[in-house]
């Protein structure tokens, strides 16, 4: 998930700006390399509201993937891909607009939770519980869309509407790390277009077709990312 900060809370009590420079800095550097002084000094609070707030850097974890879990849910939730009418054509525009977000530097547009979980999913199982339940909350959004479509379609393959939405996040994930490594937004940007292409090839819709069901809000979806 990404591009929360637009949504984000005002900035006003020491928790909240402790878990906007968390959500930030993170993403930037990395859990481990994440200081509690680093963290401290961007939200201009002691290391004495930290530990009043956070026994440890830990349950900061713990919190802020939570933080970000509630960010990202009212951002998406207010998003224009909901629009469409046709429950697959919703699918495709969710696609779009997680392309139109891919933008900035790579830490304003990658993902929190996917970044921490990567690195402690075993030497800090607390954080990496809180990062599965903001992906996998997520991924449950894009549940209803997926078997509508599959329902309205026929379609009868061996493969859930589950199943697909994890799938959507893998690629999301996966080309986020690949944005990292190369340098380059651009790679995340065509992991999507395959996406695309893999969600249109499984409801057997052709290119034409799916962009004549979201046309009219690719314009939407362009101006509304942050």
């Amino acid at each position: 998930m990404s591009r929360p900060t637009k949504h984000a809370p005002e900035r006003g009590s020491a928790r909240i700006r402790l878990l906007e420079a968390a959500r930030d800095i993170i993403r930037e550097k990395g859990f481990s390399a994440t200081s509690v002084d680093d963290l401290c000094r961007a939200a201009d609070v002691t290391k004495g509201a930290f530990f009043h707030h956070f026994g440890s850097k830990e349950a900061l974890g713990v919190a802020a993937a939570e933080f970000w879990a509630e960010t990202t849910s009212a951002f998406f939730a207010a998003a224009p891909y909901h629009e469409p009418a046709d429950p697959l054509a919703r699918v495709l525009a969710y696609v779009a607009f997680r392309k139109a977000i891919i933008a900035g530097a790579l830490k304003e547009f990658t993902c929190l939770v996917g970044t921490m979980a990567q690195e402690v999913y075993e030497s800090a199982p607390d954080i990496r519980d809180a990062c599965g339940r903001s992906i996998f909350g997520h991924t449950a959004t894009l549940e209803d869309d997926i078997e509508m479509a599959r329902q309205q379609r026929g379609i009868s393959a061996d493969w859930t509407a589950e199943s697909l939405a994890r799938h959507t996040q893998a690629v999301l994930q996966g080309g986020f790390v690949l944005a990292k490594a190369g340098n380059d937004p651009a790679l995340a940007r065509e992991s999507l277009d395959h996406l695309e292409r893999y969600i249109r090839h499984l409801f057997n819709v052709t290119e034409d077709d799916a962009y004549e069901q979201i046309d009219p809000y690719r314009m939407r979806l362009r101006a509304d990312a942050p």
